[in-house]
């Protein structure tokens, strides 16, 4: 192939990917269709040829910023000086000993598997500091890391002997387990107790079971043992309160329903009837009924009990039989039976918007914080792993600005429709607000998390939106954290929204994962 060939074909690339004839645009992709041809171009090589000369330290850097251009590499090195000044060399010295200092007491104090990861999540974050400030953004963390830490689980290993939290090797070593023999007395008690926890959970006056009820009933129920776990205490307590609050909710549903029937009697009852001679004796037994009648101290039921009376008093005065208009108001009541169901259909539909972005039609950030604490609980009861990604559209407002308000919603759409057709069925994916859009990724690793994320990106990086007659084109950025590797949710989407802001700012388009 001859270079006049591959100028050609540079310009065909230039016109499909949408790109202006720019001297950056064009020497990029100039170097492609060459190398996609195999020839050899010096000037396509100078940044490979460059990079060699410098140390590994630079090259490892290099990598991380995605260097691919001359002006990149000037760039970078532009960076990389003003960042060398004295005064602030100073201070980075004096936060790295303040840092320091809050690792070894930390370690001092603790024995936990989190400590590794939060470990070498330092020292990859060291590698990049360039100002103080980053440098107390890491000491921040470990500080946080200490405030939140719960050593409590230590206090199961009493039962078996003598407990020295901050000597865990001795501990260990002196356990004996032979103090506790699990017989199968004992998980005849689990048996027990399991089913004693699952009659408490059925609520006493409402008669529908709550799912959250219903799925610790069942959880307990195929594992007895898991009463011994202090999740599990926790789950039981919660759902108690999740009992009671339906019977309330049920009883003041009642309340309202019998008094809404009051009103209505008090002033139709009497319009409905005709008087008669022989009834009034039948209504004044019912009166004298009311009067005997006691009932517990609550201001509801007193009241319910006022108005009763007063509507036996009523019926006493005027007692009347059944007519014609019953028929009438039969009429009445199936409009009303009629406009119920309608009422009943139009909720079930706000619940549903309540949950969905009026928009994209994805999961809101409502919905979205509701499947977290599912999978939260899923992953602390059974340790399933799961991943979050955090999407932001690159430039969002430049579209508006550029093309209207309305061109930005056919991207937000548009971009809900490749989000949803890539997640799988037991991913959640959701708009999180404005142009940020997040995944939870159910029983997902890093590397899973990573070819997802990567997915979405280069589908969006080939995709064009029509609006106006304008083709609009689009990149997104991404951060990923994996829950493993943080002491709690909010530790694991504040990691990921940092990913997404290192993607942000290391030019965006790109997946970051930490």
């Amino acid at each position: 192939m001859t270079i006049n060939q591959i100028i050609k074909r540079t310009f065909e690339r230039l016109k499909n990917e949408d790109k202006q004839m720019t001297p950056d645009f064009y020497a990029e992709a100039f170097c492609k269709e060459a190398k996609a041809a195999g020839i050899i171009v010096e000037d396509c090589n100078q940044v490979d040829k460059f990079t060699k000369k410098l140390d590994k330290s630079f090259q490892e850097e290099l990598k991380q910023y995605r260097v691919k251009t001359l002006n990149e590499l000037i760039t970078f090195f532009i960076a990389r000086l003003n960042r060398s000044n004295p005064a602030e060399s100073n201070a980075q010295n004096a936060a790295l000993n303040s840092l320091l200092k809050r690792v070894l007491q930390t370690i001092s104090s603790l024995h936990n598997a989190q400590l590794s990861t939060l470990c070498t999540k330092s020292i990859k974050d060291l590698e990049l500091v360039s100002e103080a400030a980053q440098i107390n953004k890491i000491k921040e963390e470990w500080i946080h890391f200490l405030t939140i830490y719960d050593d409590s689980f230590l206090d199961r290993l009493k039962p078996y002997g003598k407990v020295n939290k901050h000597d865990i090797k001795t501990t260990i070593e002196n356990l004996d387990f032979s103090q506790k023999d699990h017989s199968k007395a004992d998980l005849s008690e689990f048996e027990s107790l399991a089913l004693l926890f699952i009659a408490s959970f059925a609520p006493s006056i409402a008669t529908s079971m709550n799912d959250e009820l219903a799925r610790i009933s069942d959880e307990i129920r195929a594992n007895p043992q898991s009463l011994s776990s202090e999740t599990m205490m926790q789950s039981i307590k919660n759902a108690i309160k999740l009992r009671v609050s339906l019977d309330k909710a049920h009883i003041k549903k009642m309340l309202l329903a019998l008094d809404t029937v009051l009103e209505k009697l008090s002033t139709q009852v009497i319009t409905l009837i005709e008087k008669t001679d022989h009834s009034g004796k039948e209504i004044a037994k019912i009166k004298q009924n009311l009067e005997r009648l006691e009932l517990e101290h609550s201001d509801d039921f007193k009241s319910a009990h006022k108005k009763l009376y007063t509507i036996a008093s009523s019926l006493e005065e005027e007692t009347q039989l059944l007519g014609g208009e019953l028929k009438e108001h039969s009429i009445v009541i199936s409009e009303m039976e009629k406009k119920i169901k309608s009422l009943e259909k139009e909720l079930t539909i706000a619940k549903k918007a309540s949950r969905e972005d009026a928009l994209t039609k994805l999961y809101n950030k409502r919905a979205l914080d509701e499947f977290l604490e599912l999978r939260e609980g899923e992953f602390k009861r059974h340790k399933k792993p799961y991943s979050v990604v955090f999407f932001d559209i690159d430039h969002f407002k430049k579209v508006n600005d550029t093309y209207g308000h309305d061109a930005g919603d056919v991207v937000l759409k548009g971009f809900a429709k490749i989000f949803k057709e890539i997640a799988r069925n037991v991913d959640t994916v959701g708009r999180y607000g404005g142009e940020e859009f997040l995944a939870i990724l159910s029983e997902t690793d890093h590397e899973g998390a990573k070819v997802f994320a990567e997915k979405v990106r280069k589908k969006l990086e080939v995709s064009r939106f029509i609006h106006a007659g304008n083709k609009l084109q689009v990149t997104i950025s991404g951060g990923i954290s994996f829950r493993e590797n943080y002491p709690s949710v909010n530790a694991m989407l504040k990691a990921a929204d940092e990913n997404l802001y290192k993607a942000k700012n290391g030019g965006r388009n790109q997946i970051i994962a930490a």
